[in-house]
C-alpha cells in the first residue's frame, strides 16, 4: 500500500466531505488505541477544527494515559486540534443502578459494556450538534465489515467512516509514517469497555492477522471444508463472529407494505 498516498487521498476525503456538507470540522473519541490515533490525525490533517474526546468509564490507567498522550501530540503539531475529558463513570454508575443491573452474571456484564460504548456516543452526538461537527468512527475492515466487532448505535454510531476500508496492519502502517507515538503502535488492541484488562483479540479468539487472513478466505468463497489444523480453527472463528454480527453490518430491515395493502 501507498502509504503516503493514501493518507493524502483520505485527509481529501475527509475535508470533500465536511464542506460538502457545511459542516464546521470533527469530532473524535480518543481511547488510547491506534484505530482512534489514526482517525484523530487524518482528521487534523484536513485543517478544519478536531475536537479529541477522552471519555472514560471506570478505565485502565494505561489507556487513560495514552489517550492523554495521543491529544497533546496532536495539539503541538495542529493548531486547529482541541482537547476535553468528559469522565462518565458517575452517570454509568447512575445508568447500572437504574436498571438494577445484577454484575454476577455475564449477559448482564454484556449489556453494560455495550451501555457503555453507548453513554460515549451519546456524549460525541453533543458536542458534534453543538459544534456543528461530524462524528468520526475509528471502525477499521475487519471490525466493521468482518467480524462486526463493534457496539449497535455506541461505537458504530457515525457519521463518517474515514479508516473503515483499512485492515488493521494497514492502520498500523499509516499510523507508523504519521509518527503516532510507540506506545500505541505497540498496545494490545482493546475496545476499553470491561473493568478488567482484556484485550479484542482474547475477546476474539484470533489475532488482526488471523482474521484479516480468515476475511480473505471468505470473500474468495472458501468453506471451513477447505481448512485444516489452525486454519479451519481461525476460519470458523471467523464465521462465528460473521454471522452472529451480520445484523449490524446490514442496512435496518424495512417493513414494506405492500400496494395492495395501503
Amino acid at each position: 500500500m501507498k502509504n503516503k498516498e493514501v493518507i493524502d487521498y483520505i485527509v481529501g476525503w475527509l475535508k470533500n466531505y465536511a464542506q460538502k456538507n457545511n459542516m464546521r470540522g470533527f469530532v473524535v473519541g480518543v481511547s488510547g488505541g491506534i484505530d482512534s490515533a489514526l482517525t484523530s490525525t487524518l482528521c487534523a490533517k484536513t485543517g478544519l477544527p478536531t475536537l479529541c474526546l477522552e471519555i472514560p468509564i471506570k478505565q485502565q490507567q494505561n489507556q487513560v494515559d495514552r489517550a492523554q498522550q495521543h491529544i497533546e501530540w496532536l495539539r503541538k503539531r495542529h493548531d486547529n486540534v482541541a482537547g476535553k475529558t468528559i469522565a462518565l463513570d458517575t452517570v454509568f454508575d447512575a445508568f447500572s443502578s437504574s436498571v438494577q443491573a445484577d454484575e454476577t452474571q455475564h449477559q448482564t456484564l454484556l449489556s453494560l459494556a455495550n451501555s457503555r460504548s453507548r453513554l460515549r456516543m451519546v456524549t460525541l452526538y453533543y458536542y458534534a450538534a453543538y459544534h456543528r461537527y461530524l462524528v468520526a468512527g475509528t471502525g477499521n475492515k475487519i471490525e466493521d465489515f468482518g467480524v462486526g466487532f463493534y457496539t449497535k448505535y455506541g461505537d458504530g454510531g457515525v457519521d463518517i467512516s474515514p479508516i473503515a476500508d483499512l485492515t488493521k496492519t494497514q492502520v498500523r502502517a499509516l499510523a507508523t509514517t504519521l509518527g503516532v507515538h510507540e506506545s500505541i503502535l505497540k498496545a494490545p488492541p482493546t475496545d476499553g469497555l470491561w473493568d478488567d484488562d482484556r484485550n479484542d483479540e482474547q475477546q476474539l479468539g484470533a489475532t488482526y492477522a488471523q482474521l484479516e487472513w480468515a476475511m480473505t478466505q471468505h470473500e474468495d468463497g472458501k468453506l471451513p471444508k477447505d481448512f485444516k489444523g489452525e486454519d479451519a480453527r481461525v476460519f470458523e472463528v471467523f464465521l462465528k463472529h460473521h454471522l452472529a454480527n451480520k445484523h449490524k453490518m446490514e442496512p435496518i430491515p424495512v417493513c414494506m407494505i405492500p400496494k395492495q395493502l395501503s
